[in-house]
């Protein structure tokens, strides 16, 4: 039969010797001690109440007692032990999930600072792709213009005579000097030799001006319609005030 530490403890007692001096008081000096009854029968022993515990319960041993001793120690420790190492699970699992959750935090910041950087180059490159596409798609521009113009002038060259009509029209005086490209001339006085007879002007063969374009001088004014400055002109409406005509040979 197995009995726990509790009961043990509550059904050990001290033992401690009989007082040899309960119900047998020594006979005083003098006196000798009350003889026994003659006769008559022997009182009946008395009996001690009986105890409560089971038939079949004995005291524990020492043994008993420091196993006891020592599974309650063992049991005290190992209770505290898994609640230390409960709560040391609890702490470093936080610690865990708060430095896990801050590198985190961090890489997420990095990425998207890197993202935001390649954004904005990526901004600036395509600003400028634009910017060079357009003045690419306006240098063609140019140079189809010129192009086509040079086209013109070579299947009409008769245009020259357009040209000087609107110079000779900016100019009130009389006795014009009309300078042309020596190829020119011959098609502007064919066109224009009535108005050039009429107003006395002069045509002045000139071969520092391009086919197509004329100077106009009267009085002191000038009328510079030569190919160089009217296509300057356009140019700097378009921003480009460096482009240059170049006439094909």
């Amino acid at each position: 039969m197995s009995i726990s530490r509790h009961q043990a403890v509550g059904a050990y007692q001290r033992w401690e010797p009989p007082s040899f001096d309960e119900g047998h008081a020594a006979p005083a000096p003098g006196q000798h001690p009350p003889s026994a009854p003659a006769s008559g029968p022997a009182p009946a022993p008395q009996h001690e109440p009986a105890d409560s515990l089971p038939a079949d319960f004995q005291l524990p041993t020492a043994d008993d007692i420091e196993r006891m001793h020592e599974e309650a120690h063992a049991a005290g420790h190992a209770e505290g032990y898994a609640e230390g190492h409960a709560s040391g699970l609890s702490d470093g699992l936080e610690a865990g999930r708060t430095a896990g959750y801050d590198e985190g935090k961090a890489r997420a910041e990095t990425e998207a600072a890197r993202l935001k950087t390649l954004a904005d180059n990526l901004d600036q490159a395509l600003a400028q792709l634009d910017t060079e596409v357009a003045e690419d798609l306006l240098a063609l521009s140019i140079e189809i213009a010129r192009q086509v113009l040079q086209h013109t002038l070579a299947a009409h060259p008769d245009g020259v005579a357009d040209t000087v009509r609107s110079a000779l029209a900016q100019v009130t005086q009389a006795h014009a000097q009309i300078r042309l490209n020596p190829d020119d001339l011959a098609l502007v006085r064919e066109h224009l030799g009535e108005q050039l007879s009429h107003g006395n002007h002069r045509l002045i063969e000139d071969s520092s001006i391009a086919r197509g374009g004329c100077r106009v001088e009267a009085s002191g004014a000038q009328i510079d319609a030569t190919m160089d400055t009217r296509w300057r002109r356009v140019l700097e409406s378009l921003g480009r005030d460096k482009a240059k005509w170049t006439p094909e040979d």
